[in-house]
């Protein structure tokens, strides 16, 4: 099944690589048929893969099988013709957190929940509550009462440090079958999928290990035994597991859930644009800076106040469509941006109302401007 090509008029955080390959149809890995976006998009960098020791998929498993979790969420999904309500049950993964009865998942899998139960490992299973969710990175946590003994939380790895070709093990529970584990390797990186509200994940792990409806909020684990990732979607024809999956990557995961369990709640810094990256190679092609051109500006936003220029036209260079004529971001805060995926991770390192210093290239003039960022809308 594929789905026409889309453009997102979304945060600067959620900037998207329109013009970089049309939108194909992929599958939250949840029970349900709720279909996503992913887009193909321009790789930073290389990155050999790494030389660490490895354990084995079965002591992986052993490892990590009692911090992961099973969900079964209630949803109301309003009232029948016949009067009362129509409810829904489904099943989702997740892992444990820390040792307070945080549990992390996806928000797409308690989104709407009327009550949430969780089941360990041994089979018990404790109602749970939901301490907070955030649509813009598919991330959610829930919190369980259950007795210390049941609570073995999973080490977060440093996905930054993940390489494309490293072992990649999955824990969940496909169709209901819980402590269900595969294998397989890191695909691909930088890949950009999007959250169920519309905005885009940034850095989204691929992987070809088995992921399937059910799996979705699980861990995807690195030959170390830590979470790397959080399986979240699948690029599939079919809805069913054809060896692309992918993973909200773990340093994503840190610094949402420590917001989430703080405080309920995650804000992310924004600016109001949706952009795509012009690559070096193409850009005297194109007449424009290399860097991550500005596509859309969505308005009353401040990057609509700051006088950002959208593009106006668009070229076609090697088969591959490029916006034209919008104002090309090449800095930071000083610091270079070469790619979509980069000015993502710029953004997001600040705050709302936090003031950055933006470089961008105009008509073959670089200009620099400070920009307060906003709030991003929901």
């Amino acid at each position: 099944m594929h789905l026409p090509r889309t453009t997102v008029i979304a945060a600067l955080a959620a900037a998207v690589a329109i013009g970089a390959g049309g939108g194909v149809a992929a599958y939250s890995a949840f029970n349900s048929s709720t279909k996503t976006v992913v887009r193909q998009v321009t790789v930073d960098n290389s990155t050999p893969a790494s030389a660490t020791s490895s354990l084995s998929v079965n002591e992986i498993y052993r490892r990590a099988y009692k911090g992961v979790v099973e969900l079964t969420v209630t949803s109301n999904q309003g009232a029948t013709p016949f009067g009362g309500s129509n409810t829904q049950r489904a099943q989702g993964s997740g892992f444990v957190y820390d040792t307070q009865g945080d549990i992390v998942t996806n928000e797409h899998v308690v989104d709407g929940a009327t009550s949430v139960s969780v089941q360990f490992w041994n089979g018990a299973t404790y109602k749970a509550t939901v301490v907070g969710t955030d649509a813009s990175t598919d991330l959610a946590v829930v919190h369980v009462n259950a007795p210390s003994s049941l609570l073995v939380p999973l080490g977060l790895g440093n996905s930054d440090n993940v390489a494309v070709g490293d072992g990649a093990v999955a824990i969940g529970s496909p169709f209901g079958l819980e402590e269900t584990v595969t294998s397989g390797i890191v695909s691909a990186l930088h890949r950009q999928i999007e959250a169920p509200n519309n905005f885009t994940i940034a850095n989204a792990i691929q992987t070809d290990a088995a992921i399937n409806h059910g799996n979705s909020g699980g861990p995807l684990l690195d030959m170390q035994g830590k979470v790397i990732g959080v399986n979240a979607q699948i690029q599939s024809d079919s809805g069913g597991n054809e060896g692309v999956g992918f993973a909200i990557p773990s340093n994503t995961v840190k610094s949402v859930v420590t917001q989430l369990v703080g405080s309920g709640k995650v804000e992310h810094a924004f600016l109001g644009v949706s952009a795509v990256t012009i690559p070096a190679s193409v850009a005297g092609d194109l007449n424009l800076a290399a860097g991550a051109e500005v596509a859309t500006i969505r308005t009353g936003t401040p990057a609509a106040k700051a006088g950002f220029r959208a593009a106006t036209g668009a070229r076609t260079v090697n088969g591959q469509d490029y916006p034209t004529g919008g104002d090309v971001i090449t800095a930071v805060d000083g610091k270079k941006i070469a790619t979509v995926n980069a000015l993502i991770a710029a953004v997001n390192a600040h705050k709302p109302g936090d003031t950055a210093s933006i470089t961008y290239v105009r008509g073959g003039k670089s200009h620099t401007i400070r920009v307060k960022l906003a709030n991003r809308p929901a």
